[in-house]
């Protein structure tokens, strides 16, 4: 039962990291329209914004309904992953600086971003996305809510990134 309880706490505190995120974004998003920024895509970021939530609620639903045997290995190699996919999100937020936010907005004129993790990757917080929805609900072993959120969040990264793509070429930046 002790480790439910401490599933518990660190997935409130998944949610309480992603409330921060929100907070930081909207400061941003703010920053780009003040500067002309052109926010695109705004069609599917409900589905993101509930596809997140779900993740955190289905996580601890079906930890606490199905109450699984997690194999130590499982949960303790699955909280490695989401605690290195948090410290890459904040490194993304970081090299990013004003211009990260949850929304895709456009600063035209604005140079892309070429260090941190951009040095290596075009979208490292979307790597980070994909490594914390598959392993937050492994550390207690929810297979479902692992699954489930892989296989949509696949089809909106998929979205994203061509809105993302598309909005990034109507400045001229090469991608």
């Amino acid at each position: 039962m002790t480790s439910l309880w401490a599933y518990t706490v660190l997935v409130l505190l998944v949610g309480l990291e992603r409330v921060a995120e929100l907070l930081v974004s909207r400061r941003n998003a703010a920053w780009s329209l003040e500067r002309g920024g052109r926010e695109t895509g705004r069609g599917h970021y409900p589905v993101m914004v509930v596809l997140h939530v779900g993740l955190l609620v289905g996580a601890l639903a079906e930890a606490w309904l199905a109450r699984p045997q997690v194999p130590a290995w499982l949960a303790w190699s699955m909280l490695l992953l989401v605690v290195a996919s948090q410290a890459l999100r904040w490194w993304c937020i970081r090299s990013l600086g004003p211009h990260w936010n949850t929304r895709v907005i456009v600063v035209p004129g604005m140079p892309l971003v070429r260090h941190g993790p951009y040095r290596w990757l075009a979208h490292p917080n979307y790597v980070a996305v994909v490594v914390e929805g598959a392993a937050l609900p492994l550390v207690h072993a929810a297979w479902v809510t692992a699954t489930t959120f892989t296989l949509v969040n696949a089809g909106i990264l998929f979205v994203r990134l061509r809105v993302e793509s598309a909005a990034l070429r109507t400045t001229g930046a090469e991608l």
